[in-house]
């Protein structure tokens, strides 16, 4: 038995000789595409007709491409968001999808904790002002001092609550999932509305999932409840945030600043406003960047990949 796998997920095709020989072991013929960031359905579609499998990324898995695929048995997310792949399609048709849940939980929140702190420090501000000839006593900020808003309470949110509760800093949660309260006892989080969280947070960490609910979820009617001293951080997905509203508030300094690793569109455009505010901090969706936790994502998404073929196989078999 030979299967042919789609291999699209970038940081595995660098690697991907690694694990020729297991895959090929396994009976797995790799077919390998280049790819900058991720697959637009129009990119898929003349690529999916004779596959079995894939390991992609974010790749636009819509309903018409799972239906151009009918050989198509099992997509192996790398990583843990699937909100790219019509899901509710794909179990219509028989597709299994699986991924690596809590794959990047310290790395991400790593990174939005590192956020805070230069933002809060004013380190990227003084380095500037250094290397420019200039020697400003900037006024900064002591976390002790701040109030962290998370939005989204799950494996990424808590990991964020517990550094920031290391540092002493006043924690507000909004999620509509229960928070555990051990975990509320833990930290001192404080479970409130999303309308009090944006109120009263000098800043703001979005670590939600990407569904119905939460697309656009900060927009201009959010932005306003905003401080004008608050800093907006995305590590989550870039549709959470309404990019024109966001690039509205940063122009009219209605907030004090963002960090941004995640955006509606990747690459960012060239000519995307955000790339001219100072007080915005750009990232190339990267705060996942972690080498063992990649190691380990590799070979979790191969063997997700490698169990479902068998499954799905031994099950037609019986059938």
């Amino acid at each position: 038995m030979t299967w042919r796998v789609l291999v699209s997920a970038p940081y595995l095709l660098p690697v991907i000789e690694e694990f020729r020989a297991q895959l090929e072991t396994a009976g797995v013929e790799i077919v390998c595409v280049p790819v900058r960031e991720r697959l637009s359905a129009a990119e898929l579609l003349p690529l999916v007709a004779t596959i079995d499998g894939a390991i992609c990324g974010d790749d636009q898995f819509t309903e018409r491409v799972l239906r151009s695929a009918p050989r198509l048995k099992v997509i192996a997310k790398w990583g843990t968001g699937i909100d790219s792949i019509d899901t509710r399609a794909a179990a219509q048709l028989g597709i299994r999808v699986c991924n690596t849940p809590d794959a990047f939980t310290d790395p991400v929140a790593d990174t939005a904790l590192g956020y805070i702190l230069c933002f809060a420090r004013r380190l990227l501000l003084m380095n500037e002002d250094v290397r420019s000839g200039l020697w400003m006593k900037q006024d900064a900020d002591s976390l002790r001092e701040c109030t962290l808003g998370v939005i989204g309470v799950g494996h990424i949110g808590k990991a964020v609550v517990r550094r920031a509760h290391a540092f002493g800093m006043k924690l507000l949660g909004a999620d509509p999932v229960p928070v555990p309260a051990s975990f509320i006892a833990e930290t001192g989080l404080r479970l409130v509305s999303l309308c009090t969280l944006l109120v009263e947070s000098d800043f703001v960490s979005l670590h939600c999932d990407l569904n119905p609910t939460s697309l656009r979820l900060i927009s201009h009617a959010e932005l306003a409840l905003m401080r004008r001293s608050a800093y907006l951080i995305n590590t989550a997905r870039g549709t959470i945030i309404d990019e024109p509203a966001l690039i509205a508030a940063l122009r009219a300094r209605q907030i004090a600043g963002a960090a941004l690793d995640v955006f509606e569109v990747e690459p960012l455009p060239a000519d995307s406003p955000l790339r001219t505010f100072t007080n915005c901090l750009l990232a190339p969706h990267n705060a996942n960047s972690d080498l063992t936790c990649r190691k380990r994502v590799h070979e979790a998404t191969i063997a997700n990949l490698l169990n479902a073929l068998r499954e799905t196989d031994e099950r037609t078999r019986r059938e």
